[in-house]
């Protein structure tokens, strides 16, 4: 299978999904791609943004982006096999200063923070200004592809078809299957993040330029999925997304279900008994218009034996 490096320059980068968007490249299924990202807020340097920029179709997510796999169908499942995430060398996060719901019921509409830190992919540190040190777990927040209605649409909300899922454990060893909702699956990535809590509590995690990422993508006709599901090194990860949270959970269990049944063959309350045994529902994040939750089974986690 071949591999294709993409360049970083206007001409592959983009800030909004839409199935009308002119892929940068076509891909047979099982390539790879290898490409560097900006921040996901268009950042050179701090304070010194990407131009030139679209005012409205810019106003998303920096993203590389997207790339045709020839031959992909709506309604099929694209494989993202996640091989390498590795951060730049300087990245961001901050608190408070802007209005959200959150941030009124916190007080913390003004008197927020901005803590720049840097970045050892190596070996795997991150260190602040005040001299506070957290082990680095890169990931990228936004993967998938354009719904299939007509138009720009905003990279923040994730959806059924991908997008800004910020779920922390879509880290390097992970493949991520997800719906495809056009031909040709057009596909984008970006929004590198070092380090982040499930939640995205304060809206941002550690922003960073991606330095090298390569993805391999994969179009399967098994399973039929009606939301994202990863295998990751931990575990079994089914994410689901909704306004209310309570919807969005009812999503991620449902389809953690049937991944039950698909893999040990369980019956639908068989695999719910044992869920609540197993299986950890967490909160993806809160802070992109809807809301995320992802159910995760670690692997090996229902061992069988035979009974005399």
């Amino acid at each position: 299978m071949a591999q294709y490096e993409i360049p970083l320059e206007r001409r592959t980068l983009h800030g909004h999904f839409s199935r009308e968007l002119e892929p940068i490249l076509t891909i047979d299924s099982g390539d790879t791609i290898a490409f560097a990202c900006l921040d996901s807020g268009w950042n050179v340097e701090p304070g010194v943004k990407f131009e030139p920029r679209d005012a409205e179709l810019d106003a998303g997510h920096s993203l590389i982006g997207p790339v045709e796999v020839r031959g992909a169908r709506a309604r099929q499942t694209l494989e993202i096999a996640i091989q390498r995430v590795v951060p730049g060398r300087g990245g961001w996060c901050a608190a408070g200063d802007w209005e959200t719901p959150l941030n009124r019921r916190l007080g913390l509409v003004t008197g927020g923070v901005y803590l720049k830190w840097e970045l050892d992919a190596a070996a795997g540190i991150g260190r602040d200004e005040r001299g506070r040190e957290l082990d680095l777990r890169p990931f990228l927040g936004v993967l998938g592809m354009p719904p299939p209605e007509p138009g720009a649409h905003s990279t923040t909300p994730p959806r059924v078809c991908g997008g800004n899922i910020d779920c922390k454990e879509l880290v390097a060893g992970t493949r991520l299957y997800l719906p495809i909702p056009v031909d040709g699956a057009l596909f984008s990535a970006g929004d590198c993040h070092a380090r982040q809590g499930d939640g995205e509590v304060s809206q941002i995690a550690i922003e960073c330029p991606l330095e090298h990422g390569e993805l391999t993508l994969s179009v399967r006709d098994e399973p039929r999925l009606r939301t994202p599901m990863a295998w990751t090194p931990e575990g079994w990860v089914t994410l689901g997304f909704d306004e209310d949270l309570d919807e969005a959970s009812a999503i991620a269990i449902d389809a953690m279900l049937e991944l039950m049944g698909r893999e040990h063959g369980f019956e639908r309350a068989e695999a719910l008994a044992l869920a609540s045994l197993v299986v950890d529902l967490r909160v993806t994040q809160v802070v992109n218009q809807v809301q995320g939750v992802h159910a995760l089974l670690p692997h090996d986690e229902i061992r069988f034996t035979r009974i005399p």
